[in-house]
């Protein structure tokens, strides 16, 4: 299974992290808690999903960035966008 070109995100993508880097994929929606499908990169059964909504393996994907860096920049697996802090820093 390939990616089509321009398919838009299932949820807004972060940073893709440099190769041997590794991914922060902490929101829910990268897990599907019903189904497992074959991973499109090992082809072995993962519960995972990238922003695409494409079954791989967190390592599966970071290995594939660091075999990958310039096609990775794409953004076909990125890290989660950071939510800004709502705390406030205070200096004494």
């Amino acid at each position: 299974m390939t990616r089509k070109r321009g398919k838009k995100p299932l949820f807004e993508p972060g940073c893709v992290p440099a190769p041997g880097g590794l991914l922060d994929w902490r929101d829910g929606q990268h897990f599907d808690r019903w189904q497992d499908r074959p991973c499109v990169l090992c082809d072995k059964p993962t519960p995972m999903r990238s922003h695409f909504g494409e079954p791989v393996h967190k390592a599966c994907a970071e290995n594939w960035i660091a075999a990958n860096p310039v096609e990775a920049r794409l953004g076909r697996f990125a890290s989660d966008t950071q939510p800004k802090s709502s705390q406030r820093a205070t200096h004494a």
